[in-house]
């Protein structure tokens, strides 16, 4: 086919669907057409198949597959696709665009549900490579699909949209035990952006795992590692810090790879999203692994044998000199380590302040970055914050401001990065802690919740700020576009969810100033 349909992120086609021969996130028609016909296989199997491990595993991973910017490889595709039909033990048949065509509420309702259960997959699928699982979080993949094949009306679809921000929170809580009781509760660290001359190689993705064996198996070996995007936060983790040459940070968001990956004198990793289409400048440099695809790069197995990439880096060589790199706003180096553990510790510091009237307010400024404009609204939006605020980030979309020094209150950093995207677990139990000691609803808590969207990830987060009841967030930089009038409408009037206008604006709502 030479047409597609697709609205899952936040950049979709004059904010209402990419329809054409390729999306604006650069998936052509053809591989967007085999991700509806996996999502179709996944619906059917979970209809017809008994619960095992390796179906769980399958669904959670095919699920995973269908992420923005996650796999572009046609073949891989298929590969799953015949892996689900083979699984499968009836003749139930599933078309997605009987929920693409549907109803405008039903379609939005379902969507939701479809997109935050892709986001539940993949902390569902880190999780498990670590070898922990949730039995609640597995049962509910059968259960939502299924969901997306009946025929279910808007109060009875609404009630399983809170589910599965629910579900998304239990989830959320199993990748944050199993990342720290597997590599230690992070800690605050500073990270350079500047790189060393010599061999390097740039991990990007969300995969603790992945970064864990890679820099084993580099050990002694004459190369640095680098993250990139997402990866930032694991600089924090005793088990990973612990390596010296794990170096630094290599540039920003994973919307500029274009540009900063160009005639890169190393080799690059992709463990998961986000990879966008490969420019030539780096192709012979770029590497997929786990569910990450693309057409002729090379992918390393589950064997996890990362030999040709180490090869690719001592081939390579590395900058000559050290090279100064910087983040968007002109710094270098990046605090990380502030997640739940590192800011619960210092609580009565934070308690104490509010009391005293030296912390006036909390902001959690976080989420995805792209590069749709007006994203600058996220560096304004801090760099206007009164001086007697904190504010707490999370995922990508720090790297619009997390470069910039805001000093402290007390000695504590008014920016705290939380982690990765995931890590809103961090924020939500901070926030519920603070609730308890000032014996009020978060919602009566000086909180405000300032959040950017991209991808499917986002989208299960702000569905279990929704089951938790949190109000008053703010959205950008434009709302989704599967969500439909009439369940926008309900967002409105039961969460007061809305859209960012201007940091000026939103700063002097919030605080009445």
């Amino acid at each position: 086919m030479t047409q597609m349909f697709c609205f899952q992120c936040e950049q979709t086609a004059c904010g209402s669907g990419c329809t054409k021969a390729q999306g604006v996130c650069g998936k052509k028609a053809d591989t967007a057409n085999l991700q509806d016909k996996l999502t179709d296989s996944l619906i059917e199997l979970a209809g017809c198949c008994e619960k095992t491990e390796e179906i769980t595993e399958l669904i959670i991973n095919g699920l995973f597959v269908t992420i923005t910017n996650v796999n572009f490889d046609n073949d891989a595709i298929q590969r799953y696709i015949d892996r689900v039909d083979a699984a499968k033990n009836c003749d139930k048949k599933f078309d997605i665009k009987s929920v693409w065509t549907a109803d405008e509420d039903i379609r939005s309702l379902k969507s939701l549900i479809l997109f935050g259960l892709r986001g539940i997959a993949a902390y569902a699928h880190h999780a498990r490579v670590l070898g922990y699982t949730n039995k609640a979080v597995d049962d509910f993949f059968y259960e939502a699909l299924n969901a997306l094949a009946s025929d279910l009306g808007t109060d009875e679809l609404l009630a399983l949209v809170l589910k599965t921000g629910e579900i998304n929170l239990k989830c959320m809580e199993l990748l944050d035990r199993a990342n720290t009781e597997t590599y230690g509760t992070p800690v605050p660290v500073k990270v350079t952006t500047n790189i060393e001359k010599g061999p390097f190689i740039v991990v990007t993705g969300h995969d603790l795992r992945d970064l864990a064996i890679l820099l084993e198996q580099t050990k002694d070996k004459g190369i640095n590692i680098y993250t990139h995007g997402e990866m930032l936060p694991c600089h924090a983790y005793p088990e990973l810090k612990k390596y010296p040459h794990l170096k630094g940070n290599f540039g920003t968001a994973w919307q500029n790879q274009q540009k900063e990956f160009a005639d890169i004198p190393a080799p690059i990793l992709f463990t998961t999203n986000c990879i966008m289409p490969v420019k030539d400048s780096y192709r012979d440099r770029v590497f997929t692994t786990s569910v990450v695809g693309y057409p002729d790069m090379v992918h390393i197995s589950d064997e996890k044998d990362f030999s040709p990439v180490i090869e690719k880096a001592l081939q390579l060589g590395g900058y000559k000199e050290d090279k100064k790199m910087t983040g968007i706003n002109g710094g270098d180096v990046l605090t990380v380590g502030f997640g739940h553990g590192t800011v619960l510790s210092v609580a009565d510091k934070v308690i104490d302040a509010v009391k005293s009237g030296d912390l006036k307010h909390i902001f959690l400024v976080g989420g995805c970055d792209g590069a749709k404009t007006g994203r600058n609204y996220y560096t304004e939006f801090v760099k206007q914050c009164p001086k007697d605020t904190l504010i707490l980030t999370l995922a990508c979309g720090k790297y619009r401001f997390n470069d910039l020094d805001l000093g402290d209150i007390n000695g504590i950093p008014r920016l705290l990065d939380m982690g990765q995207c995931n890590d809103a677990y961090s924020a939500i139990k901070v926030a519920v802690e603070l609730a308890k000691v000032f014996d009020c609803s978060v919602n009566e808590l000086p909180l405000s919740l300032v959040l950017s969207w991209y991808e499917q990830k986002a989208v299960c987060i702000l569905l279990t700020l929704l089951y938790l009841g949190i109000e008053n967030i703010r959205l950008g930089p434009s709302l989704p576009a599967f969500v439909s009038p009439n369940v926008l409408n309900i967002l409105v009037e039961k969460f007061k969810i809305k859209p960012i206008t201007t940091p000026e604006k939103d700063l002097q709502d919030i605080l009445g100033e």
